[in-house]
């Protein structure tokens, strides 16, 4: 797990805590933001946020923000390819052996992650078992 320090990484990847922590004007998560050039987010990252909003009361409110984020020049959505499914099943296999499974949506965001060459910023500690991740976990 790399920290931000002398030089932050210019491409990160939000993953849905991240992109939460952002929408409360989290310092750290802002910080990275600023700081990259590009920022990813992941088509799974983006259907965890739309459950999220349709079980909450301020699903357009939420939609409409997420929205806005998107349009920014800076922000990419990252698809899943042939290659993010690859890589999906390498860390999927590596972690059933090593007995140490996460949420299947964290290794499909790991995935796209690692196919963009970027680093993820996120809360969610489950992500430290992956090895092959640069990676920043901040604490809530």
């Amino acid at each position: 797990m790399k920290k931000f320090g002398v030089k932050a990484p210019t491409r990160i990847v939000l993953d849905t805590s991240a992109y939460s922590h952002f929408r409360v004007n989290h310092p750290k998560v802002v910080e990275a933001i600023l700081n990259a050039e590009v920022v990813h987010m992941p088509v799974t990252v983006l259907g965890e946020l739309h459950g999220g909003f349709l079980a909450g009361t301020r699903a357009r409110e939420n939609q409409l923000v997420l929205g806005e984020f998107l349009d920014e020049s800076f922000v990419s959505i990252l698809p899943v390819t042939p290659d993010v499914a690859r890589i999906y099943g390498e860390l999927f296999a590596a972690l059933r052996r090593a007995g140490t499974p996460i949420p299947t949506n964290d290794i499909w965001i790991a995935a796209n992650c690692i196919d963009a060459g970027a680093h993820l910023v996120t809360f969610d500690s489950d992500f430290g078992r992956i090895e092959r991740l640069d990676q920043t976990i901040f604490k809530a």
